[in-house]
């Protein structure tokens, strides 16, 4: 698989990633943890590099569960996961990224990924309450001490992006971005450009509806998909977008892809340091990706 460069401290990575998030957490039905395991494996034999998760999904257990699978893939494979909430009994309370906690996040995420270095450290929500000076700060405490190799942050202003590579240059910003959600194009693309810097995008097939597999009739369980929450999920918003859907089908029958494969390759040929993470749970999803 083609190889793309997020910022410019180093880190290279798969043109393709994969978002880890729905095999166990807020996608319905949690799958068999072998079968993910398996899947996980058969990515690495396709060429991904990157593999994304989170302290919050689960929360811990997605860290587990892919730190598990690529235990045998330390020097080739790169995982991505993220600190910034309170976890309390297993229930997440609120945004935490007070030093002392970003450090304790990183020393158990170490721990649950089988790994000596996490090799993309993202903030995953900012923290009003904690300058993001301070945020980068600590994170560059992390980069001395060998525990972490890059920083990144997660859907935040192209001000805040300013402030924190000034203390700590940043490899990657992770934001919503798809055929459906284009809003960085104009508000966040234009500074990363300037101070090279990668950007990945999470939903790049809009949680499966670009995927042309979702309708107005399409129901999502309020337990474990937080699809059930989102207003564009809605019946009426589904049924109001579906004339995007047909669009991209029919474009995609011109060219022997399906409606997946054109969302991605919108995605890829926007820049060259744009990396997508699908997220899937299925091994013919994950082929045709």
């Amino acid at each position: 698989m083609p190889q793309r460069k997020l910022g410019s401290q180093g880190l290279e990575v798969s043109a393709l990633g994969l978002g880890c998030m729905g095999m166990n957490y807020h996608r319905g039905p949690v799958p068999d943890k072998k079968t993910m395991i398996s899947l996980i494996h058969q990515a690495v034999d396709l060429g991904i590099t990157l593999f994304d998760t989170a302290e919050v999904y689960g929360p811990y257990t997605n860290e587990e569960l892919v730190g598990e699978a690529l235990s045998n893939y330390k020097y080739s494979t790169a995982i991505a996961t993220k600190f910034g909430f309170d976890i309390h009994n297993g229930r997440t309370i609120g945004l935490n990224s007070r030093p002392e906690q970003i450090r304790q996040v990183a020393e158990q995420a170490l721990k649950r990924l089988k790994r000596e270095v996490i090799d993309l450290f993202y903030q995953h929500r900012m923290d009003p309450s904690v300058p993001i000076e301070e945020v980068a700060g600590l994170v560059k405490d992390l980069v001395k001490e060998g525990k972490v190799k890059y920083f990144g942050l997660c859907e935040v202003s192209a001000d805040t992006v300013r402030k924190a590579h000034a203390i700590l240059p940043i490899s990657a910003v992770q934001s919503e971005y798809s055929l459906m959600w284009r809003e960085p194009e104009e508000t966040l693309f234009p500074s990363l450009e300037e101070l090279n810097i990668g950007f990945v995008s999470y939903s790049p097939v809009g949680r499966a509806y670009l995927t042309g597999a979702l309708n107005e009739n399409s129901k999502f369980s309020a337990e474990n998909d937080n699809r059930a929450d989102l207003p564009r999920f809605e019946p009426e918003a589904l049924k109001a977008n579906q004339g995007m859907i047909d669009a991209i089908c029919d474009f995609g029958l011109t060219k022997d892809l399906t409606p997946s494969q054109v969302a991605l390759g919108w995605l890829l040929n926007k820049r060259d340091w744009i990396v997508p993470i699908p997220g899937t749970t299925k091994l013919n999803h994950l082929k045709e990706n």
